[in-house]
């Protein structure tokens, strides 16, 4: 039986959202799924530009899944543009990033 999955940290719940070609009914089109993990990963690797080791720190999962999640993102998204399927972004469970650490607490004198 396979582990459990880890609850990951996203920063915001996506919006069930479709992306399709233009001009070609939904129904005439195959269907590509990008999950809200990995919809974040891209969000952090791709637009944030952060290091793996930071994004994976932000979704509060090792370098290597982080690496794993952002790899099938792309190969999710390359597949739709390539083939011209749609692309459906669905959401999950999400949890609130982990708390930012403070720094020590200073007296006010």
């Amino acid at each position: 039986m396979p582990r459990p999955r880890k609850r990951r940290a996203l920063a915001r719940a996506p919006r069930p959202v479709v992306y399709k070609p233009a001009g070609v009914p939904l129904e005439r089109l195959g269907r590509v799924t990008l999950l809200a993990d990995e919809l974040e990963a891209l969000r952090l690797a791709d637009q944030e530009g952060l290091t793996q080791a930071e994004a994976a720190e932000r979704m509060g999962v090792s370098r290597s899944t982080f690496q794993r999640i952002v790899d099938q993102a792309r190969r999710q998204v390359a597949r739709a543009l390539v083939d011209g399927l749609a692309l459906f972004i669905e959401g999950e469970v999400v949890v609130p990033p982990p708390p930012q650490p403070r720094g020590p607490r200073r007296d006010a004198r």
